[in-house]
């Protein structure tokens, strides 16, 4: 079952290289490695309470607007972050090759 989409805001915490939405007494991340100018998402976490409310995609559009904003090179190992630049176009022109 899903319920509503949520619009909370998302906190980005550098000391632990992650971006985190609290919703419902619940959290979840968007971890990352940033090396050089290349910033590498490894991991998203939705807790299943959440799931379906488009909090990964929210994520993961923070991550990519951070990554644009500080003009980083882009890798992805985490396979949500990467199905979601895969239909966001606007973002692949920051995929490192």
């Amino acid at each position: 079952m899903t319920g509503p989409i949520i619009k909370p805001e998302i906190r980005h915490i550098p000391a632990t290289r992650r971006f985190e939405l609290y919703a419902e007494n619940q959290v979840a991340i968007l971890d990352y490695i940033l090396e050089g100018d290349t910033i590498t998402f490894t991991h998203t976490f939705v807790p299943a309470e959440l799931e379906g409310r488009g909090i990964g995609s929210q994520l993961a559009h923070a991550g990519m607007e951070f990554a644009q904003e500080k003009s980083y090179r882009v890798l992805s190992t985490c396979w949500f972050v990467t199905g979601y630049i895969e239909r966001h176009k606007e973002y692949q022109s920051l995929l490192k090759e």
